[in-house]
Formats: structure tokens, C-alpha cells, sequence
């Protein structure tokens, strides 16, 4: 749980992810739309991606990718982002994090 907590708090956007998620794919894609250059652990391909998985699942994370944290907080996953981005309020986030400057 360190750990994610750690590399979670070290940008402004952080997604953990697996490299073969659609979902995860579609979330990293969104944000790249937005001019957003979020840092990503892909946990297959991590020595210690099991271990950072089950620490996602403890938050709360179902299924455990993606999870986007901004500004050090934990978000939600695809689902709850795109909620967000729907309805506007995501660009905000984006900007009180610092992750964009629009």
C-alpha cells in the first residue's frame, strides 16, 4: 500500500494500469486528448504488480485497473472518470491538480 501511495503522489495524474486493458487504453487515451501527460505503472509488466494490485483492490478498486489518482487522490476507475469527463467537472481536477493549464 505504500507503495502505490508513493508513486501515486509523485504527478499530478497517475494511472495504474495493464498494458493488455482496454478500458485502462481508452483512459490513457482520454487523457492524452486532454494534453494530460500522466505517469503510468503498467502492473503486468512491473516485478511488483501483483502486490500493487491487491493494494488497489484494498481501496477499492474493482475490478483493480484502471485507477487514476489526481493531485495525490484516488479517483476512481473508468467508469467513475468518464463520469466525470461527461459532466465537465474532470477538466476542473485536472486544473486545481496542476495537470492542466487551460
Amino acid at each position: 500500500m505504500d507503495r502505490v501511495a508513493k508513486l501515486a503522489s509523485q504527478k499530478a495524474v497517475v494511472i495504474f494500469s495493464k498494458s493488455t486493458c482496454c478500458m485502462c487504453h481508452a483512459v490513457k487515451s482520454l487523457f492524452y486528448e486532454l494534453g494530460v501527460s500522466p505517469a503510468i505503472y503498467e502492473l503486468d509488466e512491473d516485478s511488483r504488480g501483483k502486490e500493487m494490485e491487491r493494494a488497489l483492490a484494498r481501496l477499492g478498486c474493482s475490478p483493480a485497473v484502471p485507477a487514476i489518482f489526481i493531485g495525490g487522490k484516488f479517483v476512481g476507475s473508468a467508469n467513475t472518470v468518464m463520469t466525470y469527463h461527461l459532466s465537465g467537472s474532470l477538466k476542473r481536477m485536472l486544473k486545481d491538480a496542476g495537470a492542466l493549464w487551460l
